[in-house]
């Protein structure tokens, strides 16, 4: 069984695997974007440049984007929303969050990308990284002279904040 990594539930050769062979092109921006991140998975370089629109490839670095894929485990991927991108669109939006390891450090690549129909054919343009929301606290900081909260009878300073 060999699934494809872009999570659809589908065989690869059924999937992804028909486009990066260019025997079919995406028809949604959402099948496109999951084939690129089948295209890390699969190292299928060539293939993120050509899904690449044609007006955005002057900044692409293929050296670059090899190094990146080579160098990450990539694990799975999440499509958080879709916006547009159907077959009678022109233009879509797609947020999603590629999950990968690189050097034993677990990363979210969370973002919003951008997608336009090229005549019949879908095209990533760029995308707009996510940032992690900033976590609050809900409970109160524990002050040096405080009780600690582990229940010692100590003064956090002199036992668990040292």
């Amino acid at each position: 069984m060999n699934e494809c990594p872009c999570g659809s539930g589908k065989q690869y050769d059924a999937c992804c695997g028909p486009l990066h062979a260019g025997a079919e092109k995406a028809k949604t921006a959402e099948a496109l974007m999951r084939s690129r991140f089948s295209a890390y998975v699969k190292r299928e370089y060539k293939y993120l440049g050509e899904s690449l629109h044609p007006d955005h490839r002057h900044d692409y670095d293929p050296v670059a984007t090899q190094r990146w894929a080579d160098d990450s485990d990539w694990l799975s991927l999440q499509v958080v929303s879709v916006t547009g991108g159907t077959e009678k669109d022109k233009e879509g939006q797609i947020e999603f969050i590629a999950t990968y390891r690189e050097k034993g450090v677990l990363h979210n690549h969370h973002e919003s990308g951008s997608f336009l129909r090229y005549g019949n054919d879908w095209y990533y343009t760029d995308g707009k990284l996510i940032p992690q929301a900033t976590q609050q606290h809900e409970s109160p900081k524990v002050g040096r002279n405080d009780p600690c909260s582990c229940g010692s009878g100590k003064k956090y300073k002199k036992c668990c904040g040292r």
